[in-house]
């Protein structure tokens, strides 16, 4: 968990001086000083405020909490878009003067442009920053996909499997939303629900969140399967365990199980997501042989794996279909294209290697309380005879 906080703080950071050159370059010379001033001097008080009520949050009425978490990440997502549109209207304006203008200096009012460029982009960059602590990281996409796969008969052809992932039970997101989403789930008539890890995600709440998933078995006839994420692992992972067994939850923990016979039966597996392995890569050899250990050969494979770099070895494996999670689809994103640094092989949606089709779920929940461009979802995929 250092490593990750050392990445956050360099982070902020980061945008803390992109968003100094940022409002320089937007105002007009005569406001730039003062804006550039009044920035900082949010930008010191709200890390402040945000490790302060990380680090003694215990007391503090949960709704407050969680207002003032949202608004934090309104704050410096809004920075971003800022530091975001400035960058590419400085880069057009930069080509155009490059491509179209020529004769030397040509005479310009730019304290006047500055003001145009900057009654564009802050109202645009406060926009997005609300929008996406608020409908953005709430309003669910539902989304269907065809998984063509040969020799398979009647019985396995239009078989449904919804997934759903990254859920992060806790302070934004909550029993009753789980309990919520679960409905929505269910409505999409699946024959299976894969659940592919980092759902609990507090230890007050994980038993019950058990439970409710329990509540919801019979919603789907071919079961509800599990696999392990990285956030089981940092909490009680003994205790979750302990919750699991006591419900009907199939949990594929470098394991497998059948799920319907056939020409080609249907099979799922699904791997383990041990604390000891780095949160952006793993070696997951072992894991995957011990989870497709036992699966005949003609058999439809379909493995749930937390971490998408599990999509290779799967493929190399002959496996069909991996569904997966972890990387949220990067939380911000333009018309599907993931903004954060590519941090992850396989970031966001569907991949194919080989004969093996992929998919990174963008995730139902977060962390951190922000979404733009990359909505919580319910993905759906249907099995179809190729």
């Amino acid at each position: 968990m250092l490593r990750f906080w050392v990445i956050v703080i360099l982070v902020l950071g980061a945008v803390m001086g992109l968003s100094y050159w940022a409002m320089g370059t937007v105002l007009p010379t005569r406001w730039a000083a003062r804006g550039r001033f009044i920035t900082a001097a949010l930008d010191v008080v709200s890390v402040a405020l945000f490790f302060a009520l990380i680090r003694w949050h215990g007391g503090i009425p949960e709704a407050f909490l969680r207002a003032a978490m949202i608004v934090f990440s309104m704050y410096w997502m809004a920075k971003l878009v800022l530091i975001v549109l400035t960058a590419l209207v400085y880069l057009a304006r930069n080509v155009h003067h490059a491509v179209f203008v020529s004769g030397g200096d040509t005479p310009a009012d730019m304290e006047r442009r500055q003001l145009l460029k900057g009654a564009a982009i802050l109202p645009a960059a406060l926009a997005a920053g609300v929008y996406g602590g608020t409908e953005g990281r709430t309003r669910l996409a539902l989304r269907e996909f065809d998984v063509p796969v040969s020799g398979i008969d009647e019985k396995l052809d239009g078989f449904r499997i919804a997934q759903l992932s990254d859920i992060h039970l806790g302070l934004f997101f909550s029993l009753a939303e789980w309990r919520e989403l679960l409905e929505r789930a269910a409505d999409m008539k699946a024959d299976a629900l894969a659940v592919t890890g980092d759902l609990f995600d507090d230890d007050d709440l994980n038993a019950e969140a058990a439970s409710i998933l329990d509540e919801f078995v019979p919603r789907f006839p071919k079961g509800v399967w599990f696999c392990y994420g990285n956030h089981e692992h940092f909490r009680n992972i003994s205790a979750t365990r302990a919750a699991l067994a006591k419900t009907r939850i199939r949990v594929l923990c470098d394991g497998n199980g059948q799920v319907l016979d056939g020409v080609r039966p249907l099979w799922f597996a699904g791997v383990d997501y041990p604390r000891s392995r780095s949160v952006f890569k793993l070696d997951g050899a072992a894991s995957l042989d011990a989870a497709l250990k036992g699966v005949p050969a003609n058999a439809v494979k379909v493995l749930l794996a937390h971490h998408p770099d599990f999509f290779d070895g799967a493929a190399e494996k002959g496996v069909d279909l991996v569904l997966s999670g972890h990387t949220h689809g990067g939380q911000i994103g333009i018309l599907g294209v993931p903004l954060v640094p590519p941090v992850f092989k396989y970031m966001r949606g569907v991949y194919h290697v080989g004969q093996t089709m992929g998919y990174v779920h963008s995730g139902n929940g977060s962390w951190f309380p922000y979404r733009l461009g990359c909505p919580p979802e319910i993905a759906v995929f249907t099995l179809r005879k190729k």
